[in-house]
């Protein structure tokens, strides 16, 4: 198959090299690499440079129009038969194209979207984030492990579709909110096959300090609820989960200055307890890091907290606003 790679960047140079030197190590190269620089002030052409001999790269700067659109832009340009985006703090296993053609060819599928991991050389706090994003613990494991794989939506950062799945759909209709769902929703209705690759996952190094990962939940939040202006049946209870979680212990910390003594309080107060600890012994044993662990029970308790904020504050605007 004739794979071309597109990674939208904007302002982030320093990652693209490593990205780049795992490209260039895979077991079956891509037709090309395409890089498009989304109108960033930090240019990144610079490093491209040293690649130019092991990879097949064409890099265009554009203004900034959100990476949605940037990744419209660079399909537009591309000359495979199936086009695979990436983002640029990723690193892709050398396996991985070898896997993802042979599933897309024995499942004959029309488009795909694969997990992500962290690596053994991530810092303590990329694999806390990594574990409050994928573990069955928190976000119920949803994000890369699915019993029916027809029924997973794609995230921006490892994902693909055919040629024509992107001509006929017209790829991303949202530069930055929740894009990758919604066009998944999209592709399905149109009666493309797209499912879960689980074997092509990629090494996802987020450069998130603490803050800036809260605050990326919190819009992951806001973009569950703008997705379900485009596609009604956007929204299920388990993507409701997080909203229940902060209303959960919200509710506690009012009661105790309430009802201090209340036997329903208190019970609430050791099941979070009971939650906590869960995640600090199997973030520990996963990641053989007693500092991961405890790093974990922070990052899983503000990411929930904070996507569940983003999906409440979205939804009075939406009842407000229509």
């Amino acid at each position: 198959m004739k794979f071309s790679v597109i990674v939208p960047v904007y302002n982030r140079p320093e990652e693209i090299a490593e990205l780049l030197q795992s490209l260039s190590l895979q077991e079956v190269k891509p037709l090309e690499v395409i890089i498009v620089e989304d109108g960033s002030t930090q240019k990144c052409e610079y490093i491209i440079e040293a690649f130019l001999g092991q990879l097949e790269i064409r890099y265009f700067f554009i203004e900034n129009i959100g990476q949605g659109f940037a990744r419209n832009f660079g399909m537009s340009k591309a000359k495979g038969d199936f086009f695979v985006l990436f983002d640029s703090d990723c690193i892709i296993p050398k396996h991985y194209f070898s896997v993802l053609e042979k599933a897309i060819l024995k499942r004959k599928l029309d488009a795909f979207g694969g997990p992500d991991t962290a690596g053994k050389d991530f810092s303590p706090i990329q694999k806390a984030m990594n574990y409050s994003m994928t573990s069955v613990l928190t976000t119920g494991g949803i994000r890369g492990k699915l019993k029916d794989v027809s029924k997973y939506q794609a995230r921006g950062y490892n994902m693909g579709l055919s040629k024509e799945a992107f001509h006929q759909s017209k790829g991303f209709v949202d530069p930055n909110r929740g894009e990758d769902i919604e066009l998944s929703m999209r592709l399905k209705k149109l009666g493309f096959r797209l499912e879960l690759i689980e074997e092509a996952y990629v090494y996802h190094k987020r450069k998130n300090t603490l803050a800036s990962f809260f605050k990326q939940s919190y819009s992951f939040g806001q973009n569950r609820i703008n997705i379900s202006r485009f596609h009604a049946d956007a929204i299920k209870i388990v993507h409701l989960l997080p909203l229940f979680f902060l209303l959960f212990w919200f509710c506690l910390l009012l009661g105790l200055f309430v009802f201090p003594d209340s036997a329903l309080i208190i019970s609430g107060i050791v099941l979070l307890g009971i939650w906590k600890i869960s995640i600090l012994v199997h973030s520990t044993l996963i990641n053989n890091s007693l500092i991961v662990g405890v790093l974990s029970v922070i990052t899983s308790f503000g990411q929930l907290s904070a996507y569940g904020l983003g999906l409440l504050s979205e939804s009075v605007k939406k009842l407000l606003k229509g």
